[in-house]
């Protein structure tokens, strides 16, 4: 008998192969946690690696040539995420998500969408497919990837000043590359298109002005994220964190603004629309507003770890249930059975922490280039 030879990179964070129920049921679309929050979306992380190296995701000192990436035999292939994608819409979900890492260097991912488009919810509609990039890639994909199904992008942009932008990328990269790629997406059809911008005090914050007149009456939603405490390799500290009010506060006094409506139950950004009719703007208060209590997200990694939380440092690994020959029905079950367990709420326990609190219980949190945005 040979030894499995498992990579260690598969071992980085906890994980559970799940149980699977001894009694079935077959998934309804309305399953929902202990604190009675349905499960909507699902969002999907296609891959570790990213071209960029953001300080408050990716930092070069830790991310670098000897970084120990997935190996390619650990991801799950476009057939394996279809699969479960299919299991979690017979659950309730309508809205996908592609991230990473950075998407668009998962090679092919064109074929993945084109699969994930013909899937269809319960009720016949269909899903909502979208995807996060840092848009370095965009402007050449754009219409490949619109013909293939994806119907909205959102781009990631700290800033329009290239010297900020280069200093916060760590790549030299031009911004003047990813304002071309929002073009590019604009121009053949992936909107409503999104800018997140997020913000960390002393280091950007000079940046959302510039950028809420940039992207006035460009048809583009541009949503301020606050400087969020993910994982533990970005160096979180509670002073480097700008409040979602003062961001509000600033653009106000340049651009006057007024609260509006969320689009749906679970929205993370609260909503604000310009007065003068230019368009409205976001802001996601991850830290100082927690919006856990609607929160309706699931996540999986591109080696096909389920986490329930942004925060988490526990995963449930349905790739072991796929590949050791487990029925959609076996883990549909165990999905139900994990969801149902549910008691995340990361976010509104904050506020009693001391502050740059890590996990309670000691454990490593997960990273946002590991988990995906």
């Amino acid at each position: 008998m040979t030894d499995k030879i498992i990579p260690l990179a598969d071992l980085r964070y906890a994980a559970r192969v799940p149980a699977i129920p001894a009694l079935l049921t077959a998934p309804t679309g309305l399953l929902s946690d202990t604190l009675a929050r349905p499960l909507r979306d699902l969002r999907i992380s296609v891959t570790d690696r990213c071209n960029f190296r953001c300080s408050y995701c990716m930092p070069s000192e830790v991310f670098n040539k000897d970084y120990a990436f997935l190996p390619q035999s650990s991801l799950l292939s476009f057939e394996e995420i279809t699969r479960l994608a299919r299991i979690f819409v017979a659950h309730g979900v309508e809205k996908i998500r592609l991230t990473g890492g950075e998407p668009l260097l998962r090679k092919h991912l064109e074929v993945l969408i084109e699969m994930l488009a013909r899937l269809q919810t319960p009720a016949g509609k269909p899903l909502d497919i979208t995807l996060t990039t840092n848009a370095s890639l965009l402007a050449k994909k754009a219409q490949s990837l619109k013909d293939a199904g994806l119907q909205r992008v959102t781009v990631s942009l700290d800033g329009l000043d290239d010297a900020t932008f280069r200093r916060m990328n760590d790549v030299d990269f031009p911004v003047a590359d990813v304002l071309k790629g929002i073009e590019v997406a604009q121009k053949v059809g992936l909107e409503p298109l999104k800018v997140n911008m997020v913000v960390k005090r002393g280091t950007n914050d000079a940046e959302i002005i510039p950028m809420a007149r940039h992207f006035r009456h460009s048809g583009a939603v541009l949503r301020f994220i606050e400087y969020m405490d993910v994982g533990a390799t970005n160096g979180w500290r509670m002073d480097e964190v700008l409040p979602s009010k003062q961001v509000i506060e600033r653009i106000h006094a340049e651009f006057p603004v007024t609260a509006i409506d969320a689009n749906y139950l679970g929205e993370t950004a609260e909503r604000w629309r310009y007065a003068d009719g230019a368009g409205e703007i976001g802001v996601i208060s991850s830290v100082t507003q927690a919006f856990c209590s609607d929160c309706n997200r699931a996540r999986l990694t591109t080696e096909g770890k389920l986490f329930l939380c942004l925060f988490a440092s526990q995963g449930h690994d349905l790739r072991a249930l796929l590949r050791n020959g487990a029925a959609d029905e076996q883990i549909a079950g165990a999905v139900a059975y994990i969801w149902q367990a549910r008691t995340d709420r990361y976010s509104e326990l904050r506020a009693a922490m001391p502050p740059d609190a890590g996990p309670a219980d000691g454990r490593k949190r997960v990273e946002m280039s590991y988990i995906g945005g």
